[in-house]
């Protein structure tokens, strides 16, 4: 039995390896030079592999719920993600925010191991190739540095991944495909992404860039410490991509989201207003701000931003740091996203992760319909659905 993987992802490459390790010959197809181009540029940071919270904490913050994708991650849950990198020589901690690194701190040394593992398995690699769809036949139409050219197997995986970072191989450019097939495709929007404000020309000008360090976000009852930074268009970082899916909801519902930013949640309002209250008389404002509230100049100028003519009194005060309004009015683009929501949806999926529309394909990854923060989230999933993804494949071919 032959089965053909397109896309050389975490997703793709996971199913891959339970497809190989069953016996079955297994072609990865990657439109990209080399497989996993997103893991690797996301171990730049550390690679987040996955979070140590208990596990039903965990699966909350998967959005919409799924039970499918619920069952796949109790199935290759946080703890045997560990096991499995461990397995490859690639031991991992847990940092203080509790997610879950390998020790090299970076993604290469695990790639390098899994590719090696996958060659051992026999796994073939196709790299430079596109797939186009399928031809009358039911073969696979693919597009490489040879021209067009077809691929039969008896069963197929997509996990193309969303439309995030395109130059790293995800473009999208599967949705028409799939929606030609009569496959519903919710639209793929940006997630864990900037969003855009109108900061004046000279705020901009001199803040783009710069941290804000901890400070705690809030929209409606939810709210999020962490941190963020200003950029010239808006503000992006970890604490706006935790509230990005209600932000985004609120932006598409009524053009604009109105969030507030505490600047000081380290303090209560009282003890910041007591702070700011004994202040020496002659001090300037910006000294009383850095001295008596702690605000480094970028937050100082949100400040500003916010309110032109801040107020003198202490209580005033202290209430603004504690909760500056800002007005949120539009997206960065999904190019610029860490991640994409939207995606095939699960009412289109049997429980085998197989398309009912099209028997013997089966979707992993984040073409799927779900979005969750950073923080290891997306890196999980990715794992865990490629291998339920190929599980059914499994069950599937059984059956034939």
């Amino acid at each position: 039995m032959h089965v053909a993987v397109i896309g050389g992802g975490p997703a793709g490459l996971s199913a891959a390896e339970i497809l190989a390790t069953a016996g079955l010959q297994v072609t990865v197809i990657e439109r990209m030079p080399s497989p996993a181009r997103k893991l690797l540029i996301a171990g730049r940071g550390g690679l987040n592999l996955t979070h140590s919270e208990p596990l039903e904490r965990f699966l909350a913050r998967y959005a919409p719920v799924e039970r499918r994708l619920d069952a796949a991650i109790r199935e290759f849950s946080p703890q045997a993600l560990r096991d499995w990198c461990e397995a490859l020589g690639q031991p991992t901690f847990v940092g203080s925010s509790g997610r879950v690194f390998p020790q090299a701190f970076k993604a290469s040394p695990l790639l390098r191991a899994w590719l090696a593992r996958l060659d051992r398995l026999g796994v073939a690699l196709r790299t430079r190739t596109r797939w186009t769809g399928w031809d009358a036949q039911g073969s696979l139409t693919l597009t490489g540095e040879d021209g067009a050219d077809t691929l039969r197997a008896d069963a197929t995986v997509l996990a193309l991944g969303g439309a995030s970072w395109p130059r790293l191989g995800s473009d999208g450019t599967w949705v028409p495909v799939l929606e030609e097939g009569g496959v519903s495709v919710s639209p793929l929007r940006p997630a864990n992404a900037g969003f855009t404000a109108a900061w004046s020309p000279v705020f901009a000008e001199r803040f783009a860039g710069a941290p804000l360090k901890r400070i705690a976000l809030r929209l409606g009852p939810a709210q999020v410490r962490g941190e963020a930074v200003i950029t010239r268009e808006g503000i992006e970082g970890g604490a706006v991509y935790a509230l990005s899916r209600p932000i985004r909801e609120a932006i598409e519902a009524r053009g604009e989201a109105r969030v507030t930013l505490d600047l000081r949640p380290d303090l209560d309002d009282a003890t910041l207003a007591r702070r700011l209250a004994g202040a020496r008389p002659k001090e300037s404002r910006a000294t009383v701000l850095r001295k008596a509230a702690g605000l480094n100049p970028p937050a100082a100028g949100l400040l500003r931003e916010a309110l032109r003519d801040l107020p003198a009194d202490p209580a005033s005060l202290a209430a603004l740091i504690k909760a500056v309004p800002l007005r949120l009015t539009g997206l960065r683009p999904i190019e610029r996203a860490i991640s994409t929501a939207g995606g095939v949806a699960f009412s289109g999926l049997d429980e085998r992760f197989m398309l009912r529309s099209r028997p013997g394909t089966f979707l992993a990854g984040e073409m799927l319909d779900w979005e969750a923060p950073t923080g290891g989230y997306l890196l999980q999933a990715s794992f865990a659905s490629g291998r339920a993804a190929a599980k059914g494949v499994l069950d599937w071919l059984g059956e034939r």
